[in-house]
């Protein structure tokens, strides 16, 4: 290979570099409307405003997905709270009441919908059964809830593994009593990724950075859980469930 045609290789790698780059900053300005917090208000407490995890809108911009446990204690305990979604305008977030109309505890994941309001931008939920093994990504979410404001965060990663929710553990001891439940039912793969999320990305929306086409919902808590039923320490890894289980019909009782 002449020294022209390496500069030329070059110059091209470096221009689809920074082209690749160029579209991930459209992408993010497009995603960025669509990803919600989640909270509660209640007007006895301060602050009334009081953010429980990430979500993001779909269909017809009045539905929000999140994970399962993020809204369970909320809808499950009798609290006096009103559930509802965090939507960032400018400087400022905004409280809009919400209601549960469906949860599937199998996977984690939950819809809400928007009672009040103009109609949010939508995500388009992708074919996920398409993604495979090394596959570059993005998630966005707001890690650090309100600490800092309500303000979102991108992290790109790479799908390092598609793994079984379930695994069995080593020995009796570590087999508790929600991993022992899980493996009676069927098993399904979820997402392995190198990013790093917190808490506060649960319900984060894992989506194509080329279209901005959701493939999957971040997930700290339930399938940690699980999967790292066998470790003393829990470890640095995100996971995520596959967004083709948005497809199936909404239930209140994970059944």
């Amino acid at each position: 290979m002449t020294i022209v045609h390496r500069l030329l290789l070059l110059f091209s790698l470096l221009t689809a570099t920074t082209a690749h780059a160029d579209d991930l900053i459209q992408i993010i300005e497009a995603v960025k409307p669509s990803v919600v917090g989640i909270g509660s208000l209640q007007q006895t407490r301060g602050p009334a405003v009081s953010f429980i995890g990430t979500g993001f809108v779909i269909g017809d911009g009045f539905t929000v997905v999140t994970a399962a446990h993020v809204v369970n204690d909320l809808v499950n305990k009798g609290q006096t709270a009103t559930l509802g979604v965090l939507v960032r305008s400018g400087e400022t977030a905004h409280f809009r009441a919400a209601e549960l109309i469906g949860m599937d505890k199998d996977h984690d994941l939950a819809r809400l919908r928007i009672t009040k309001g103009n109609a949010l931008p939508a995500l388009r939920v992708g074919d996920s059964s398409k993604v495979r093994e090394g596959k570059a990504l993005a998630f966005m979410g707001f890690p650090l809830g309100m600490v800092l404001g309500l303000n979102h965060v991108t992290h790109r990663c790479i799908v390092s593994a598609i793994t079984p929710l379930a695994t069995p553990a080593i020995t009796a001891r570590q087999l508790d009593g929600k991993t022992a439940q899980l493996l009676h039912k069927p098993v399904y793969a979820v997402f392995q990724l190198d990013g790093t999320a917190y808490p506060g990305s649960s319900g984060s929306p894992l989506f194509d950075p080329a279209t901005g086409e959701v493939v999957g919902v971040v997930n700290m808590v339930f399938v940690k859980g699980v999967k790292e039923s066998a470790i003393t320490a829990p470890s640095g890894i995100t996971y995520a469930i596959p967004a083709n289980y948005l497809r199936l019909p909404p239930t209140t009782d994970g059944q």
